[in-house]
């Protein structure tokens, strides 16, 4: 009998792409409001295709853990969530930048900072 689950790497993978869009989306919430349509746009630019039945979980669940607000607003006659990240969202975005500064310099050294 042979295991159909998937190789090691392929799980480490999507925790360390989970990791970083949680870094975009708290780094964009934090400069200004997102809503999630432009969240999936901007995270496609860096080669990120998610699914909104991905997308919109890991928001609710930043919501969830404190880590943004959001509020419904009209726009162009359509409602839209949109979220911006709270004071404990930016405390959180500043550790993910100093671990992510030290594993960079750890994984790329120096010169690549």
């Amino acid at each position: 009998m042979s295991d159909s689950s998937p190789p090691p790497e392929v799980g480490q993978e999507r925790e360390f792409q989970r990791g970083a869009v949680r870094l975009h989306i708290l780094h964009h919430a934090a400069k200004e409001e997102i809503h999630g349509a432009w969240v999936t746009e901007e995270l496609a630019r860096h080669g990120y295709r998610i699914s909104p039945g991905t997308l919109y979980p890991a928001l609710h669940r930043l919501e969830a853990d404190g880590l943004l607000v959001s509020e419904q607003q009209v726009v162009g006659g359509r409602t839209r969530r949109v979220y911006k990240a709270t004071d404990t969202g930016k405390k959180a975005l500043a550790a993910d930048r100093g671990a992510l500064e030290e594993l960079a310099r750890e994984v790329l050294g120096n010169e690549a900072l």
